[in-house]
């Protein structure tokens, strides 16, 4: 099942949709878990998302890529986080579950992590998405598309830099209770279009969404802008 949202307020939209989602989950289940990501979706929502009055001790975080640097790097998405959501809430350090994607050893570090994501129940990956369609670190006609088994890979020939990273597959997201995606401006509009519009997009935004139990869809008015039915 998909959902479409549109909002003038994307990053506002996202927080209380991700917050109802906590809230369900906590409400059911001993934990909740989440998949965070990085870029401009991190900036916009992880400062909302921290004023939260949240159970946080019972919240358990995770990451939908991690680029090949030390997690106090500028490129880090852990860094991010950590800045901007992990140091600002009362989040136990041992629900933090950071990608170890500076690790010399990327494939091992990818096996190893991926043990630690299939215990954790993930309730929800959110996931932003580039102007050609990538989500997390999966790129349109990259051979980790056609990953059927493995929940986290290494990549070391992102086109996008720095070309090593980890990785969470379309697998992972499959196994997902729910995937959020975000997509903001006019520069996303042609790709969520084709993802949302063409059954037969190999878009990795497309086969993520087509492969989720759930996904929910989080737009602005730039990035809806070439849907055909608002």
């Amino acid at each position: 099942m998909t959902s479409v949202i549109v909002s003038h307020d994307a990053a506002n939209a996202l927080v209380a949709h991700v917050l109802r989602s906590m809230r369900a989950t906590l409400a059911r289940h001993e934990t909740f878990s989440i998949a965070l990501p990085g870029g401009s979706v991190a900036t916009s929502c992880f400062p909302l998302l921290a004023k939260a009055e949240l159970d946080w001790p019972r919240v358990h975080l995770l990451w939908g890529d991690e680029r090949a640097v030390p997690p106090d790097h500028a490129d880090s998405n852990y860094g991010v986080a950590k800045r901007l959501l992990i140091d600002a809430c009362p989040i136990p350090i041992a629900n933090v579950h950071r990608m170890p994607a500076d690790e010399p050893d990327l494939d091992g570090a990818a096996r190893d992590h991926e043990e630690v994501v299939r215990a954790i129940r993930l309730d929800l990956a959110l996931l932003g998405v580039g102007p050609d369609g990538h989500v997390c670190s999966l790129f349109p006609g990259h051979a980790l598309l056609n990953e059927h088994e493995r929940w986290v890979r290494a990549i070391e020939d992102s086109p996008k830099p720095p070309p090593s990273r980890l990785t969470l597959t379309l697998p992972a997201l499959a196994n997902a209770r729910e995937i959020v995606v975000v997509a903001t401006g006019a520069s996303k509009a042609a790709v969520v279009r084709e993802a949302l519009e063409d059954e037969t997009s190999l878009l990795p935004l497309a086969l993520a969404i087509r492969c989720a139990k759930t996904a929910t869809v989080i737009l602005d008015e730039g990035a809806a802008s070439s849907l055909t039915a608002r």
